[in-house]
């Protein structure tokens, strides 16, 4: 039995008339769909504060018009044939999903998942689901900052990190906190990345990326820094030794997106920069390829004037993340779920990335594959008289997640795109670029 909104404006009069064409409405805007059954007459009047017999009256009128159907001992039901508008074709909203640096959402850990969210909820107390820290809840933060120095050689501990949702909410929050008029940023950098940094108020200064990474001799007349050590997006160079080293001496602030970090295949781990230098790097990383980007959840570790500062920006915006999914994250971490979980992916990105090179290098040896060492993504070199634009269309007709690197360019450079690989199996990689050079045939490339 349906609980129902009727509006009722007594200075009108005609109180049955205005319920009968409340009723009518929601029929015909589908809110009240066929076979709902309706209150009785004398539990509706009671709700409405009005007499039975009004009631009544306007469920009458509506039988008589074929909206309702009222049968002894079966109450009174929206007809199947009442008349109902046509329903509104709605827009679909645009999909921001399957990206090139997607990770297979088909390995979420479905069933390790449930059994800590289970977990939590038989054994959290209640008070911790009230508001709380806004800088996460401390038994996330103990794991994570014991998870970061025993994987990322992270110089960390609970209090400096802070919660938040995603890695780019907490560089809006580090940026909104740190105020600094000019950002040096990677060129080519992430193309979504630039209308969040703008919309800080920062001036984005892009210094160039070679096989190396980062210019670091460029860094001049700015205070901070962007950059993604671990595995440069998209080119997918990692900082050398040489630029780490020049970054620690240049002395300004580091913003460290730890991109990327969690998979590498043909490499020893790299350590990240805020183990080098703590009071002058921030951290930032997320789950979003680990488990799935829509759980955002991620961190910040920053020195602990400006933990304490995003702390409090994170109140004043939200109050914090959700902390049922904070609990749950740090369970995985406490009983190794989270290592299991990456080193299943691990194995199973390494077989897809080798599958996809390997039909890349057998039907496009034209294309020259670099970045492949860690990521979810691989960057190609196209020959000079390539169209990057009918290439990325090619490869995304044959079903594959690619995009042009001009459009992540501040400078022009030459012809290349960027190739995701997470989520093609590996047994259908060959098909898949073979069908992406039928696509090409017959497409001038220059």
């Amino acid at each position: 039995m349906a609980d129902l909104h009727i509006p009722i404006d007594r200075g009108k009069g005609a109180i049955a008339g205005q319920v009968a064409t409340e009723l009518r409405e929601a029929i015909r805007q589908g809110r009240l769909e066929a076979g709902t059954r309706l209150p009785a007459s004398r539990e509706l009047a009671r709700d409405l504060s009005v007499s039975r017999g009004v009631v009544v009256e306007a469920y009458e009128q509506l039988v008589a018009e074929g909206f309702l159907l009222a049968r002894v001992g079966a109450g009174t039901v929206v007809a199947a044939t009442a008349r109902r508008e046509p329903a509104r074709v709605r827009e679909r909203a645009p999909y921001y999903g399957h990206r090139p640096t997607s990770p297979d959402l088909g390995g979420f850990p479905r069933e390790r998942w449930m059994a800590a969210v289970r977990h939590v909820l038989t054994t959290v107390p209640s008070d911790a689901f009230d508001y709380g820290d806004p800088g996460g809840v401390p038994e996330l933060r103990e794991e994570l900052a014991s998870y970061l120095k025993r994987v990322r050689a992270a110089d960390v501990s609970a209090d400096n990190l802070v919660i938040v949702g995603g890695v780019a909410q907490g560089l809006s929050l580090i940026l909104h906190v740190l105020r600094s008029p000019k950002l040096a940023v990677e060129d080519p950098t992430s193309h979504r990345q630039v209308p969040l940094l703008r919309r800080t108020g920062a001036e984005l200064v892009p210094i160039p990326v070679d096989e190396e990474g980062l210019r670091v001799e460029r860094l001049r007349g700015v205070g901070a820094v962007l950059l993604t050590p671990a595995h440069q997006y998209p080119t997918g160079v990692v900082l050398s030794p040489a630029r780490r080293a020049a970054l620690m001496e240049w002395g300004g602030v580091v913003l460290e997106d730890d991109y990327d970090a969690e998979f590498r295949f043909d490499r020893d781990p790299v350590g990240c920069l805020q183990g080098l230098a703590p009071d002058r790097v921030i951290l930032s990383g997320s789950v979003s390829k680990s488990l799935a980007p829509g759980l955002r959840l991620g961190w910040i570790a920053a020195p602990p004037d400006l933990a304490e500062a995003v702390r409090r920006a994170r109140g004043e915006l939200d109050l914090g993340s959700p902390v049922i999914e904070q609990y749950a994250l740090a369970h995985l971490l406490r009983t190794g779920g989270y290592d299991r979980n990456l080193r299943r992916m691990r194995r199973e990105y390494k077989k897809r990335r080798d599958a996809l090179v390997r039909a890349l290098a057998e039907h496009l040896p034209e294309l020259v594959v670099r970045g492949i060492e860690a990521g979810l993504h691989i960057y190609l070199d196209l020959p000079q008289d390539w169209d990057e634009n009918e290439v990325a269309a090619a490869a995304r007709a044959a079903g594959l997640s690619a995009e042009e690197v001009g459009q992540m360019r501040f400078t022009e450079g030459p012809p290349a795109i960027v190739m995701g690989f997470a989520r093609v199996p590996a047994h259908h990689a060959d098909d898949v670029i073979a069908r992406m050079k039928v696509s090409m045939s017959g497409q001038r490339k220059g």
